[in-house]
């Protein structure tokens, strides 16, 4: 794992333990559901950097970019970088697609 990766790693297992967190004293269905499925893609990642695999596209086993994955660390596809444009105001450096 290199120090991006821990760094992340670190970040990750943070995110978790709010998220877990905020679970507990959650009252409205709508935000816990938003709320489980974010804790369910920090749960795939933090397992892919215990396996040795973060930070590979789970489609074709290509890298994704490191400055990508510090954006959005629980990215589980290239596909699915190609799809960020749509939530951003501005468009993406094209060396993330």
């Amino acid at each position: 794992m290199n120090a991006m990766q821990e760094k992340l790693f670190l970040e990750l297992r943070q995110t978790k333990e709010e998220i877990e967190n905020s679970l507990k004293q959650q009252k409205q269905q709508w935000l816990t559901s938003i709320l489980m499925a974010e804790l369910k893609d920090i749960n795939t990642a933090i397992q892919k950097v215990e396996d040795g695999k973060f930070g590979q596209c789970e489609i074709s086993g290509e890298l994704i970019p490191d400055d990508l994955l510090k954006m959005l660390p629980t990215i589980r596809s290239v596909k699915d970088s190609k799809e960020l444009e749509h939530y951003y105001k501005k468009p993406l450096s094209t060396a993330f697609l």
